[in-house]
């Protein structure tokens, strides 16, 4: 292949260890008309300082890529002459990515974001892709329940979910998971394992990684149907045949405001509005307009994410610690999730703020998202950080531990409080619903 530039263009990729990655694997790798000089990380702890290893870099990358932190942005474009710098991570607000694009301007280099034509894979099999406008939208519960009508219709599904390769990427290029003992094996993180398990426990094969071209071949080999379960609000790596993205109405606006989840909502041909149960009346407005007004031919399904306890009585009076799922709280800026949900509607007297007695890198998660307020966002990267995670529960006062992340969290870690754990599931309201949707989609 022969270069069009009369020098390749050093190009630095901005992100968060997921689409930073796949976009130099599709786009850039082999690519001899740029050279990758950098990746910057941010949202992930311990993600800098490291290598994309020269296993997964390609022939034109013998030493690998290095990682850096993105506050060394400014000196790294100045300092490596990067002639363009790729915006490659999610669930950021418009004004973020501006603000991220005059920084790098300044510093002299273009600000680019990627788009679908050059990122996405085509599949041999049909793909469903499942996406969301924001982090804790209930893209999960959704792609569970497209997994459960895709199974009852007999079709063999697996799932590939968005990467969250936070150990040695190398080793992890494709991963499948089809048990628990795998989940161990990959000694995966929780948030890991809050994606995997619940899929695992319904017979569905997960895949996930770094290298998503080498995953999808892969999977493709044992699937009737993929399924991609989308990250954050990210774009589909892979070209959907049938593309639903969930949105929130505990967020109005949000549809239109953050990157890349506008994105989605305009290219979306199915929109499930969720949590029409628990959120105000004038959201659910406020997001069916915006929707209208953006993505009129978008087929729309109303849906609650109803939740469940063991022992409801098990809470009610008690002072309880409620952890909620990690992504959710943190870059999702949810105020709360189902653990608030579950506390109020079962009589919880108190909940319990746990900053106080928050440890190492959870107190460090708490000065670095204030607005998470007195719950615990079950954060667990690594080792230590569900080291620190174990002992915050632990030093918190309280009669009862609510879990309301996907997972037990008594299996990766131990607590010595009583615990509750609150689930939930995506439960269509009236027609259109996805049963109809998808079983039309098999026919065509």
């Amino acid at each position: 292949m022969t270069s069009t530039f009369s020098r390749p263009q050093n190009v630095l990729i901005m992100g968060a260890a997921g689409r930073d990655f796949h976009n130099f694997n599709v786009f850039f790798r082999d690519n001899p008309d740029f050279r990758v000089v950098a990746f910057t990380a941010t949202q992930i702890p311990d993600i800098e300082g490291r290598l994309y290893p020269a296993a997964l870099a390609g022939e034109l990358y013998p030493q690998g890529i290095p990682i850096h932190a993105e506050a060394e942005l400014d000196r790294l474009v100045r300092e490596l002459a990067v002639d363009q710098v790729i915006f490659a991570y999610s669930d950021v607000s418009h004004e973020t990515v501006m603000h991220k694009g005059s920084q790098v301007l300044a510093a002299g280099a273009d600000f680019r974001l990627m788009g679908p034509n050059a990122t996405m894979l085509s599949s041999s099999k049909p793909v469903v892709a499942i996406c969301a406008v924001r982090t804790g939208s209930g893209k999960s519960q959704t792609t569970r329940r497209v997994c459960d009508i895709l199974r009852a219709a007999g079709k063999q599904v697996v799932a590939i979910r968005h990467p969250m390769p936070y150990g040695d990427l190398a080793s992890q290029a494709v991963q499948r998971f089809a048990s628990y003992a795998d989940l161990d094996r990959h000694d995966c993180t929780i948030e890991e394992r809050e994606e995997y398990e619940p899929h695992i426990d319904r017979g569905v094969i997960v895949y996930a990684g770094v290298d998503y071209e080498a995953i999808l071949r892969q999977a493709e080999q044992e699937a009737d149907v993929i399924v991609w379960d989308g990250g954050n609000n990210d774009l589909p790596f892979y070209r959907p045949d049938l593309h639903i993205v969930v949105a929130d109405p505990h967020r109005p606006g949000h549809e239109l405001s953050y990157h890349p989840g506008e994105a989605n909502l305009r290219m979306a041909g199915v929109v499930v509005i969720n949590k029409i149960d628990t959120a105000d009346l004038n959201g659910v407005a406020a997001v069916r307009d915006n929707l209208r007004r953006v993505n009129p031919n978008a087929v729309v399904v109303e849906a609650a994410s109803p939740i469940f306890v063991d022992d409801p009585a098990a809470i009610r009076g008690r002072d309880v610690l409620v952890v909620e799922d990690g992504p959710t709280l943190t870059h999702g800026e949810m105020a709360y999730g189902a653990g608030v949900v579950a506390a109020r509607r079962f009589g919880a007297a108190t909940i319990i703020d746990p900053r106080p007695y928050a440890v190492g890198s959870i107190a460090e998660t708490f000065a670095k998202y204030p607005a998470t307020g007195a719950l615990l966002p079950a954060m667990g990267y690594g080792d230590q950080q569900r080291a620190d995670l174990q002992e915050t529960i632990n030093n918190t006062p309280c009669d009862l531990v609510l879990i309301a992340t996907p997972i037990d969290l008594s299996r990766v870690i131990e607590i010595n409080r009583p615990v509750q754990r609150v689930r939930y599931e995506l439960q269509e309201i009236g027609q259109p619903d996805l049963a109809g949707i998808v079983q039309e989609w098999l026919a065509r």
